[in-house]
């Protein structure tokens, strides 16, 4: 049986295409958004000596900072208004969902309150962003003045306005994710870091060949590389579109003389059912501390702090105590996600209200526990699967000195939402043929009464 993307496939023509014109303007929107995100990377925040700084981000760019750049698409190499990205808003995200699954109040909003409690709890996250940012910004701009030579003119004003600029810029990026989802084609987040990705992609390949020119690199390391991404790509796209399909019966009944139901559907349960969530909370919890910490790395420290820099070499890419992190927080948040966007309880309550079973299983409580024993084991693969994805190219790489761009991380995020969006498209699509059907039906409807 084909799944619904190849059926959503199947769909999509040319002809089809040219005559959406609502999906012309999501798309049109969805780009000028992202060209604007492109703009802010590239204006730096005002009073920083561009030189000096770009000397200070090159001895620490294979380390967090490296990473955290690649998510911000190249910002914090030159320290843009853009530099904290939307990292803050997913990090207040973690926070308020955790939260909304053990302080009571938001649990009942979660449960109960519908679209409107879920509103609340967005509204509450848009607050803990700008907290966050604040925080952020501040440990910035401190950790920047107090490195000899990054800042022109140190003091109390620059203190302001690198804040300011900083938070603005992460609030900005916030509103535009949250336009790009209502208004555009995708959810506006994870393009904007998947837009991010792919700028610094293209001089990731070019530093990679450059090294094998001069013998830093081995062109064995190149082809290994090179091929384990190739693989994991093909990984990615066969695992996200893998389902377990749970046979659903609706029992057969009768109206009058006529007899109704007795149809079989299907419940398809993905073995990734958190997406490109897990390794993007995971990245953001370990870049939230460190982002500060790299910084006062090169700062002229006092005695009690000289420990700093050798936590923050711990936490290098490919380090044993980065990779163990790393990868306990993204099987923590495979199985968090999954519990917060599927509740077998309530599928198994909305199964019985509308009389549909599963063979073999008693209804109600009996369901939701079987429902919760075939996801907790799907999720157990799927964490697996998304570990080893997001690992291994990074052992690899971290093994040969290599830059990271063509991480795992890095090329999940990328083939997912690659993959949500052409489907969110097909489906933007699909909707517009079943409008010009009904309107021709409505139009034949029309004539033949007259």
């Amino acid at each position: 049986m084909a799944s619904a993307a190849e059926q959503l496939a199947a769909n999509l023509n040319v002809g089809a295409f040219s005559k959406a014109t609502e999906l012309h303007k999501r798309i049109w929107f969805t780009l000028m958004a992202l060209v604007v995100y492109r703009l802010g990377t590239h204006i730096p925040i005002p009073g920083i000596d561009s030189v000096a700084f770009a000397k200070a981000f090159d001895s620490q760019s294979q380390g967090i900072l490296g990473m955290f750049n690649m998510f911000s698409g190249g910002a914090v190499q030159r320290m843009a208004i853009f530099s904290l990205n939307v990292m803050p808003y997913i990090s207040a995200s973690i926070i308020v969902q955790l939260l909304g699954t053990i302080y009571p109040p938001w649990e009942k909003l979660r449960k109960e309150g519908g679209e409107a409690g879920r509103k609340q709890l967005n509204q509450y996250t848009r607050y803990l962003t700008v907290v966050l940012a604040l925080f952020q910004s501040f440990g910035i701009a401190a950790s920047l003045q107090a490195s000899p030579g990054l800042v022109v003119n140190p003091g109390p004003f620059f203190m302001i306005s690198t804040v300011v600029t900083l938070t603005g810029g992460t609030l900005f990026m916030m509103w535009l994710g949250e336009q790009i989802t209502s208004r555009g084609v995708g959810n506006g987040v994870s393009l904007i870091i998947f837009a991010g990705i792919v700028a610094v992609l293209p001089r990731g390949m070019a530093q990679m060949f450059s090294m094998t020119r001069t013998g830093a690199l081995s062109s064995v390391a190149v082809v290994l590389i090179v091929g384990l991404a190739v693989a994991v790509v093909y990984a990615i796209v066969f695992m996200e579109r893998s389902q377990r399909r749970l046979l659903v019966q609706y029992p057969k009944r009768q109206q009058g003389n006529r007899m109704f139901g007795g149809d079989t559907s299907f419940l398809p349960l993905k073995i990734n059912t958190s997406g490109v969530i897990p390794p993007i909370f995971a990245s953001s919890l370990l870049l939230l501390p460190a982002t500060v910490m790299g910084f006062l790395a090169t700062a002229n420290l006092p005695n009690w702090a000289q420990w700093l820099p050798g936590a923050v070499g711990q936490l290098q890419h490919g380090r044993p105590l980065f990779m163990l992190l790393y990868g306990a927080l993204i099987v923590f948040f495979c199985f968090f996600y999954t519990s917060v966007v599927f509740n077998p309880e309530d599928t198994a309550e909305n199964l019985r209200k509308y009389g549909g079973f599963l063979p073999g299983i008693r209804p109600g409580k009996r369901t939701a526990e079987y429902l919760d024993f075939v996801l907790t084991r799907l999720t157990v693969i799927g964490a697996a699967y998304i570990t080893v994805v997001c690992l291994l190219p990074e052992a690899l790489i971290g093994f040969y000195n290599a830059p990271f761009y063509l991480g795992g991380t890095s090329l999940l995020i990328v083939v997912s939402v690659t993959m949500d969006t052409v489907t969110q498209i097909q489906s933007h699509l699909l909707a517009h043929q079943y409008e010009g059907l009904i309107k021709k039906s409505k139009l034949r409807g029309g004539r033949s009464n007259r």
